[in-house]
């Protein structure tokens, strides 16, 4: 794995013109927040070694690298930025090591904050469709772990603390950015499962019970991934359906694909504003931040 990760990550190295800082993955319905992007370098996943073609509706499986402009770019210089304008899943019959790896391939290009976004269902009775919601904190029921199996030194500890897996730092400044705009941003726990069905009423009311405020089939484990590298999170979803039995409507992916297009300006809207604090100026204190060259000794491929 350490191997591929090497060879994915100097493909792409050599066919950019930036060093991102931050990455951003865009969830349903969210891609053309890549259409911000600047001096723009694109690549299909499906020419970058490795890297798994996406196909689910909404996801358009392209890496995008290049520069995203501020709002008030007098005093605010450009952000360097790495976005996977799409994502794998686990329903779509991936492995763990699969989802996970254009992520990690963007930790080992050396960036140090991971922005993700996601489409969710809301199941907290005070949300309403197109709320954003900034994500505290999670509870992975998706029956598998991308950290599962023989650990990667190389990438991180065996066993690596979620205390905070959603960095403080990164909440403060997303918060600060929604205040300085004054948009109204909603906070919760997101549940994560691995679909591709929708919950019943009885999982929603199990959910709620355990403390979940969204729920969707993504990020968590990206989410660890990432904090397995010592890279930063924070992560938002658009609440694009209220979770089956809190109304008797049925759901459909197309209408909560349309449905994340009505949160979506608000949202980009957010991340203009919020990514340049988002910068981190310390690098990750992970071992695999540093410029790959070759496998370390006893690496797997």
């Amino acid at each position: 794995m350490y191997r591929k990760l090497i060879e994915a990550t100097k493909f792409i190295e050599g066919s950019i013109h930036v060093k991102p800082k931050v990455a951003i993955v865009l969830g349903s319905g969210l891609g053309q927040y890549a259409d911000r992007i600047k001096n723009a370098i694109t690549i299909p996943f499906a020419k970058i070694p490795h890297f798994l073609p996406t196909s689910v509706e909404g996801h358009e499986g392209k890496l995008i690298i290049g520069t995203l402009a501020q709002p008030n770019q007098a005093t605010t210089p450009a952000v360097p930025v790495a976005v996977l304008q799409g994502r794998l899943h686990f329903y779509e019959g991936h492995s763990m090591d699969q989802i996970v790896f254009p992520t990690r391939s963007l930790c080992m290009l050396g960036i140090d904050t991971i922005v993700m976004t996601n489409a969710a269902g809301g199941i907290n009775p005070s949300f309403r469709e197109a709320d954003l919601i900034l994500i505290t904190d999670h509870i992975n029921l998706m029956g598998d772990n991308p950290l599962r199996g023989p650990n990667l030194k190389e990438l991180g500890p065996r066993f690596p603390d979620l205390t905070e897996a959603y960095s403080q730092g990164c909440l403060d400044a997303i918060r600060a950015a929604a205040a300085r705009l004054g948009m109204s941003l909603r906070e919760g726990v997101y549940a994560a499962l691995s679909g591709p069905t929708y919950e019943t009423p009885a999982e929603v009311r199990m959910l709620r019970a355990l403390g979940a405020d969204a729920v969707g089939m993504s990020t968590v484990p990206e989410v660890i991934a990432a904090n397995h590298f010592g890279v930063r999170v924070t992560a938002v979803s658009c609440i694009t359906n209220l979770a089956a039995g809190i109304t008797s409507r049925k759901l459909s992916h197309s209408e909560i694909v349309q449905n994340a297009g009505r949160s979506a300006s608000r949202l980009f809207t957010l991340l203009d504003e919020a990514i340049p604090d988002l910068v981190h100026t310390t690098a990750p204190e992970n071992i695999a931040t540093a410029k790959p060259s070759a496998p370390a000794a006893g690496a797997t491929a």
